[in-house]
C-alpha cells in the first residue's frame, strides 16, 4: 500500500507540475497574439516546430535509457556509472550537432527557412534546445531519486521565469520606452519583439540549468564505452518512434511555408492558423492530466482477473468527458476566442476539426494499452508512420486548395484513421469488450446537440450563451442518468 501511495503522490507531482507549466504556456497565447503581429506569431510556430523536433534528437531517449539500465538488477553496473556515461553521451551528441549546425548553417537556412526569419531567432533557439537536452539528463536522475518536489518546483519555474521575462519585453519595456526610454535603450529596441519571445526562453533555460547544477555533482564521472554501445543501440529505435510521433502534431507547422500558394503573405496565414489550433489546446491538456494518472494506473491493474472490463468502463467514461470538452469549447466559443486578438479570428471554423481530432488522438492514446501490455511497442512505430504518410500526402497535395484548412483536415483523417486500426488490431491480441454500443450513443447524441446549437440562430448574444448552457445540461443529465453518476453503485 506505501508503495501505491508513493507511485500516486509522485505521479500527481509528474503530472501536475507538466500540466501546469503547459496550461501557463498556453495562457501566453493571449501576450503574444495581443503583442506580435500575425506574421511573428507564423515565425515562432515555425521555428518551435522545428524546435520539437531537433529536440528528440538531442535527447536520442536517453531519459529512457537511463530509467533503463539505472535500474536493471543483472548487470554490475552503479546508477552512478550509467549516470555519467549518459552525461557524456549526450554532451557528445550536442556538441556534433553543434559542430554540423555551424559548418552547415547557411545550407540549411536558405533550405529549410523562409529569408524573412532571422538568424538570431534560430542560433537562440538551438542554445536553449542544447541546454534542454542536457537537463533532461538531470531531470531523469531526479525522477530516479524519487525527488519529485524538486523536479515539480524546477519544471515550473522555468515557465514562471519564461512567463516573468515574456511579460517584461512584451508588455512592461514598451510602456518604459514610452515614458523613460532612457532607462531601457541600452537593451531593449522596438523592433525586436519576437526576438524578446527567445531570449525570454533564453533566460529561462539557462536559469533552470543553473539550479539544476547540484545534480552534476557528488559522484565519479566514468565513461563506460560498453555500457555506452549498449545504450545507444536501445536508444536509437526510440529516436526513430519519438520523431514519429513528434512529426504527427508538427509537421503542418513545418511543411505550410513550402506548399501555401494564396494571396496572405504565408506566416500571416500560419500565425492565423496556429493562434486558433491553440484553442483546441484544452483537449490536449486534458489528455495529457489523464494520461499521467491512466499509464501507471493499467499497469498496475493488468493482473487483475476484471481489468478488462476496467479498461472498457474507462474508455466509454473517458469519451463522454471528451465530448463534454468539446461541446463546452464550441458552446462558449464567443467568449473563448478572445483569448487570441481579433485578427485571428478568420480560422475559428477550424477548431470543432482540431477539437475531434485531438479527441481521436486521446482515444488512441486509451487503447493503446494493448500493445504495451502485451509488449508489442512496435505496434505503436507502425502506427505512428502511418499516421505520419498520411498527414504528409494530405497537406502537401490540399495545402496548395484548401490552406490551412487542410491542415486541420490532415490530422481529423489521420487519428481517426489511426484508431480504427489500432482498435481492430488491437482485438486480435488483447481483446476488450468495449461498450460501442453506448459509445455510438454518446457521440451521435453530442453531435446532435452540437448541430442543433448550430443551425439554430439565436442573435441576441446572452440568449445565446443561455440556450448552450441549456443544452449542455441535457447532455449531462442524460450522461449522469444512464450511467448513474450520482446513484450508489461503485466506481472502479
Amino acid at each position: 500500500m506505501s508503495d501505491i501511495k508513493s507511485l500516486a503522490k509522485d505521479s500527481i507531482i509528474y503530472g501536475g507540475s507538466s500540466i501546469i507549466s503547459k496550461m501557463m504556456s498556453w495562457l501566453l497565447t493571449v501576450l503574444f497574439t495581443y503583442t506580435l503581429a500575425k506574421n511573428d506569431f507564423g515565425i515562432m510556430t515555425n521555428l518551435y516546430a522545428y524546435a520539437a523536433l531537433i529536440i528528440v534528437i538531442l535527447t536520442f531517449g536517453m531519459e529512457t535509457g537511463f530509467f533503463r539500465f539505472a535500474n536493471q538488477t543483472d548487470n554490475h553496473y552503479l546508477p552512478t556509472t550509467v549516470y555519467s556515461t549518459i552525461i557524456y553521451l549526450v554532451i557528445t551528441i550536442i556538441l556534433v550537432f553543434l559542430c554540423c549546425f555551424s559548418i552547415f548553417f547557411h545550407s540549411l537556412k536558405s533550405y529549410l527557412w523562409s529569408s524573412e526569419i532571422s538568424d538570431i531567432y534560430i542560433q537562440i533557439i538551438i542554445a536553449v534546445l542544447c541546454m534542454d537536452a542536457f537537463n533532461a539528463i538531470p531531470f531523469a536522475n531526479l525522477r530516479y531519486k524519487k525527488k519529485a518536489i524538486k523536479f515539480g518546483i524546477l519544471k515550473i519555474l522555468d515557465v514562471v521565469l519564461y512567463t516573468f521575462f515574456c511579460i517584461l519585453f512584451l508588455i512592461i519595456c514598451p510602456r518604459l520606452n514610452k515614458y523613460n526610454p532612457y532607462l531601457i535603450s541600452w537593451f531593449w529596441k522596438p523592433n525586436f519583439k519576437l526576438g524578446y519571445i527567445f531570449i525570454a526562453n533564453l533566460l529561462a533555460t539557462l536559469i533552470e540549468t543553473l539550479c539544476l547544477l547540484p545534480e552534476l555533482t557528488g559522484f565519479r564521472y566514468i565513461f563506460d564505452k560498453i555500457l555506452a554501445k549498449k545504450i545507444f543501440c536501445y536508444c536509437f529505435p526510440l529516436v526513430i518512434i519519438g520523431l514519429a510521433g513528434i512529426s504527427n502534431h508538427v509537421l503542418d507547422k513545418l511543411i505550410f511555408p513550402a506548399f501555401y500558394s494564396g494571396n496572405s503573405p504565408v506566416f500571416s496565414e500560419l500565425g492565423v492558423y496556429s493562434a486558433c489550433f491553440k484553442i483546441a489546446f484544452i483537449m490536449i491538456i486534458f489528455t495529457q492530466a489523464f494520461r499521467y494518472a491512466y499509464e501507471p494506473f493499467f499497469f498496475e491493474k493488468s493482473k487483475n482477473k476484471d481489468s478488462k472490463q476496467l479498461y472498457a468502463d474507462i474508455m466509454k467514461y473517458f469519451i463522454i468527458f471528451g465530448l463534454l470538452i468539446f461541446l463546452v469549447i464550441m458552446f462558449y466559443i464567443d467568449i473563448i476566442k478572445y483569448m487570441i486578438s481579433a485578427e485571428y479570428f478568420g480560422a475559428l471554423k477550424i477548431v470543432p476539426i482540431v477539437l475531434c481530432s485531438e479527441l481521436f488522438f486521446a482515444i488512441y492514446f486509451n487503447l493503446s494499452i494493448w500493445y504495451k501490455l502485451v509488449d508489442k511497442t512496435y505496434w505503436g512505430a507502425f502506427f505512428s508512420i502511418i499516421a505520419f504518410i498520411i498527414l504528409v500526402f494530405i497537406n502537401i497535395y490540399f495545402i496548395p486548395k484548401f490552406s490551412y484548412q487542410a491542415c486541420a483536415w490532415a490530422g481529423f483523417v489521420s487519428n481517426g484513421f489511426i484508431v480504427l486500426i489500432s482498435y481492430f488490431i488491437g482485438q486480435k491480441y488483447y481483446r476488450i469488450q468495449y461498450d460501442l454500443k453506448s459509445i455510438g450513443l454518446y457521440i451521435c447524441f453530442a453531435s446532435i446537440i452540437y448541430t442543433t446549437s448550430y443551425l439554430i440562430k439565436i442573435h441576441n448574444y446572452w440568449l445565446h450563451l443561455i440556450f448552450n448552457t441549456f443544452l449542455i445540461i441535457i447532455y449531462l443529465s442524460i450522461c449522469c442518468y444512464k450511467e448513474r453518476f450520482f446513484s450508489k453503485k461503485s466506481f472502479y
